[in-house]
């Protein structure tokens, strides 16, 4: 008797109660899943699909701390028993990958701080935010014509770079401008497209916020230590990340520096991003190797982890990592389009807010999220390993 392959006793020989469970498990649910989606039962917007999505972009994952995200916003989903005998399994084999990580932590010793790399399971299905239904699988459109560009090329030129202190972020200042946001050809989320204006000038983060940046504040008791051990490269971007950890981290750096530090508005992010450009990706309409940090981009990428900021091109402001890398954090909330959007670049906020939005993709996406508008939302309590953030600072 053999199942996917397998042979029945090789599979008892290996904890085989546990192994055969788990893979009838799946055999059951991907039956029915497959059954319900070919059946048309499924549309793609319904709350059953975006648990179908959120559960592929974890379906591989080696980190138990992935199932216990889709536990959390799925404590009765369809694949809550699969994913309580992953996590089962994935604590006997490896007891300390997955330490939970305690909110607030005393200062302590640097020692290098783990962090978790789930993999994703195919280039279309992004986690979804816990908090509220994400926008779903979206089939990209052939390249089309961009609106005009709305940045006069004198802002396209850096204001120059800072460093407030040796453990801040460098920061890259940018001018005020105009620029057209989102797109009128690809997602419903990203539509309409419309002409913001910043008006005054502001500095981003010239990368996203390392690891060694993060245990300057872990070190400092403002920031949680991160059970993860993936984040022990020093340059490597901090990930596995909510939004209120990067909050607090913006929180400590202005009042260690006495500047005033915060998130991105998204609208300043892809401002940031576009650098003066309004074609799909900020260096044209086609995909080109070596300007973004994803699986379709060219080397050095690696399917573990994010690659050292800095190691792709930087965009015509001078950034990098804007494309790939991790999803990053950005202030506004979660809207499900641009109507009614403000265009002056500020932070789109609701009242009792829970979930915000993420930029950018990462270096577990394909080519097709590096698009300048692609756009997705997560709960701003919940953690993922491809989530992490850039800090901006107001000019004064």
């Amino acid at each position: 008797m053999r199942f996917r392959g397998r042979p029945y006793a090789q599979l008892k020989s290996k904890r085989g109660a546990d192994v055969w469970r788990e893979l009838l498990i799946v055999a059951v649910l991907g039956a029915c899943a497959s059954a319900g989606v070919q059946a048309g039962v499924l549309p793609k917007d319904s709350a059953e699909q975006y648990e179908l999505t959120f559960w592929d972009s974890v379906k591989d994952s080696q980190h138990a701390s992935d199932y216990e995200a889709y536990l959390k916003a799925y404590p009765n989903g369809r694949f809550a028993a699969l994913a309580k005998a992953r996590i089962e399994r994935l604590r006997a084999a490896a007891p300390k990958v997955e330490t939970p990580a305690p909110k607030v932590e005393t200062p302590a010793p640097r020692a290098p701080a783990p962090a978790p790399a789930p993999p994703r399971a195919a280039e279309r299905a992004r986690p979804v935010a816990p908090a509220a239904p994400a926008a779903p699988e979206r089939p990209r459109p052939a390249p089309s014509a961009a609106p005009a560009a709305a940045v006069s090329a004198g802002a396209v030129a850096a204001l120059g770079e800072t460093r407030d202190c040796p453990a801040c972020p460098v920061m890259v200042g940018l001018p005020p401008g105009d620029f057209v946001m989102g797109s009128n050809t690809d997602d419903p989320t990203e539509r309409p497209a419309h002409r913001v204006s910043i008006a005054q000038p502001f500095a981003i983060g010239k990368y996203e916020v390392t690891n060694e940046q993060w245990s300057a504040c872990v070190d400092a008791g403002a920031c949680p230590r991160l059970a993860s051990e993936a984040n022990s490269v020093k340059n490597a971007p901090v990930r596995d990340l909510s939004w209120d950890d990067a909050r607090q981290y913006v929180q400590w750096l202005s009042k260690s520096t006495g500047k005033s530090y915060r998130l991105p508005t998204e609208a300043e992010w892809e401002y940031a991003l576009r650098g003066g450009t309004a074609t799909r990706y900020w260096w044209g309409s086609q995909m080109r190797s070596g300007n973004a940090n994803c699986k379709d981009c060219g080397e050095p990428w690696r399917p573990d982890g994010p690659a050292n900021v800095g190691s792709f091109a930087a965009n015509p402001f001078g950034l990098h990592d804007m494309n790939g890398s991790v999803w990053e954090w950005v202030s506004d909330c979660w809207h499900n389009s641009y109507k009614g959007a403000p265009e002056d670049g500020r932070s789109w906020e609701d009242a009792n807010c829970s979930v915000r939005v993420i930029r950018g993709g990462s270096w577990r996406d394909g080519a097709d999220y590096m698009l300048a508008s692609t756009r997705f939302k997560y709960g701003a309590s919940v953690r993922h390993s491809q989530n992490g953030f850039r800090v901006v600072r107001d000019a004064k």
